[in-house]
């Protein structure tokens, strides 16, 4: 949905949450048969946590720095959610990890990178005005940054 919420919004996310940023780099272009697999695999990950909501996954977005980097900024309800789904052997994410390795390992012609970040409720605040939903805001829902969600000191509180 890219409709624009023409308002002063906050995400009605509560609770703790993981965020997990995840991404690759093309360093060699020409090397299409190294970074293309690399960047067809995160697709079908995306689209297996998205149709099984005990997998702990909330959403993603996905940027682009640049004409090398693509990154996409994951929410998780909790670590060991996304601790299970990378470990797990039944899931599209082990696979295409051993794929990695051994096609790329440490070559040089692709480089992937990962940040998790587990925020305890009450350490985590969001403001959207003029936008369509996005980040926490689009994976929880949005509420309108009035009242004790008018400021940033009050949404880092959790306030209702």
């Amino acid at each position: 949905m890219n409709t624009i919420v023409p308002a002063r919004m906050t995400a009605t996310h509560d609770g703790s949450v993981v965020v997990f940023v995840i991404g690759m780099r093309i360093n060699a272009f020409r090397k299409l048969g190294k970074w293309l697999p690399v960047a067809r695999a995160m697709g079908p990950m995306i689209a297996e946590l998205s149709r099984n909501p005990d997998s702990g996954f909330l959403g993603t977005e996905y940027l682009i720095r640049g004409l090398r980097t693509v990154v996409l900024l994951q929410y998780w309800r909790d670590f060991d959610s996304l601790e299970a789904y990378a470990r797990d052997r039944e899931q599209k994410h082990w696979p295409a990890w051993v794929a990695f390795n051994k096609a790329v390992g440490t070559d040089g012609t692709v480089g992937i990178f990962h940040e998790t970040y587990v925020v305890p409720a009450g350490a985590h605040e969001t403001i959207y005005a003029n936008m369509p939903p996005f980040g926490l805001g689009k994976v929880s829902g949005l509420a309108p940054a009035t009242g004790s969600r008018n400021a940033a000191r009050s949404r880092m509180r959790g306030a209702d």
